[in-house]
């Protein structure tokens, strides 16, 4: 058996976006064209890096680099399926949380191992990587990396070629803490793991004769399949040409799936653990309605997350709803870009108004969350330069006001407007009419799940899994292994 990596032509490319996006299919017939469209189909969940990586039966073909999985896989090339040739293959895109932004740390990352090529893409992040890292380090392991994702997969490795393939997964699961969502492909097998928490959506689904897991159920569609269902948190699925098999599940006491997945991360078409994310929107937006009115003229969206939420206010209120801000579709999204200069910026450049459906108008605008405040300061800017009398901010999320450690890059508690200020403050430093936030207890109940099933640790400093020097929800120790 031979690894063989292809060379990427891009070394530089967009930065962030959110989050990262793994896929995995399995099947009859090359798997490269549908993982290069299921990656395309998941673009908005990392913009920094795409990768992929294919068995043929004989071969190990990778292919990575930094930039749009346009820019890595170029329609232009034609010997890329020739070159990523196979009926097993897995995908990945990446925004990193834990480790620099560099080439080595792309996924899907490949290991040699005594049983054969073992690779894999992580949705998530490793809580503890540090502390598995030193101790892989003195059993003789080699790093090539800073990214969580390598750590995840020599701690695997290691525990398949001392168990076995399940009992290895369940060994590492054991030792494993934090957010994982992860397509592993084993020389010509396929699996897919979920955290036992479920931080993280991970489902399985069908297209034709291909099984496929991917971050988000959009991709069945796109690609004309169905869904099958999601992975229960602290599942271990084997993926067949011919079928599913579930090796084991491994839950904990209880799920704490992130909240900000219906709020703003995951595409509105997409159903996550039951729930779709266009009717979780909706709700937000009436509860807003409900909870916070205001007398105005017309409500309008800060695009794209923020659109459900407006419309689903102006539902309620009955105030019309109207299209005031035109979204620069070639830009990046900015709460995670790496510099003040570069989000301030990129702001600039995202969004202008439409004047006639401002001027002279009181203003309701909506979106779904507020993290640093540069965003929404420059479009109520905007907005009154274009003629608003008056801008009334409706936020669909509660103020942000922790870290997340769990594969969301919001890592210092000073970064966020929110945190240790009045909204009184909020209001003044924003520059708008009025702000008010959903509650905790609304959003829960428009996404439709208790909030004890959630994780609010960036709402509440309280997290599902226990995080150096930070409180804990419940017992994290997975007992039950």
């Amino acid at each position: 058996m031979v690894f063989q990596q292809l060379e990427s032509e891009n070394s530089a490319g967009q930065k962030p976006s959110d989050h990262c996006a793994v896929v995995g299919i399995i099947g009859p017939e090359p798997v490269f064209p549908d993982v290069l469209i299921s990656l395309k189909s998941l673009q908005h969940r990392g913009q920094e890096s795409a990768g992929i990586a294919t068995f043929d039966g004989d071969l190990i073909h990778l292919k990575k680099g930094m930039g749009l999985v346009s820019e890595v896989f170029p329609d232009r090339d034609q010997h890329l399926q020739t070159q990523l040739s196979g009926p097993v293959g897995i995908g990945h895109t990446r925004y990193s949380t834990e480790g620099s932004k560099t080439i080595e740390n792309a996924g899907p990352f490949m290991i040699s191992s005594s049983i054969g090529y073992i690779a894999l893409s992580h949705n998530g992040e490793i809580t503890n990587a540090d502390k598995l890292r030193e101790e892989l380090k003195k059993k003789g392991a080699v790093f090539m990396t800073s990214a969580d994702t390598e750590v995840m997969l020599i701690e695997l490795a290691k525990d398949i070629n001392e168990n076995g393939i399940a009992n290895g997964f369940r060994v590492a699961m054991s030792r494993l803490r934090g957010a994982y969502s992860c397509s592993v492909m084993i020389n010509e097998r396929l699996f897919a793991i979920r955290d036992p928490y479920g931080i993280r959506p991970l489902s399985v689904g069908k297209v034709g004769n291909e099984y496929i897991v991917a971050s988000e159920s959009c991709v069945f569609d796109v690609l004309g399949g169905e869904k099958i269902r999601d992975l229960s948190p602290g599942e271990l699925l084997e993926i067949k040409p011919d079928g599913i098999d579930s090796l084991f599940v491994l839950p904990a006491k209880k799920t704490a799936h992130c909240m900000f997945e219906w709020v703003y991360f995951a595409r509105p078409d997409s159903v996550i653990d039951g729930v779709e994310v266009f009717g979780a929107r909706i709700n937000i937006g009436r509860m807003l309605a409900k909870q916070n009115p205001v007398e105005a003229d017309v409500v309008i969206a800060v695009p794209d997350s923020g659109r459900a939420q407006a419309l689903g206010y102006s539902m309620e209120s009955g105030i019309p709803y109207n299209e005031g801000l035109i979204k620069n579709r070639y830009s990046d999204r900015t709460f995670i870009m790496p510099t003040q200069k570069a989000r301030s910026s990129a702001v600039k450049l995202k969004l202008n108004s439409v004047r006639s459906v401002i001027d002279g108008k009181k203003v309701i605008l909506v979106d779904d969350s507020i993290v640093r405040g540069n965003t929404i300061r420059h479009i109520i800017t905007l907005l009154r330069n274009q003629g608003a009398v008056e801008v009334h901010v409706r936020i669909g999320c509660p103020p942000i006001v922790s870290p997340c450690f769990f594969g969301v890059d919001m890592k210092t508690k000073d970064q966020f407007l929110a945190s240790n200020k009045s909204l009184e403050k909020i209001r003044e430093e924003i520059g708008a009419d009025s702000i008010s936030y959903l509650s905790i207890d609304s959003m829960t109940e428009s996404i439709g799940k208790p909030a004890d099933n959630l994780c609010l640790g960036c709402l509440t400093g309280v997290y599902p899994i226990s995080i150096a020097g930070e409180k804990y929800a419940f017992q994290a120790e997975l007992e039950n292994y």
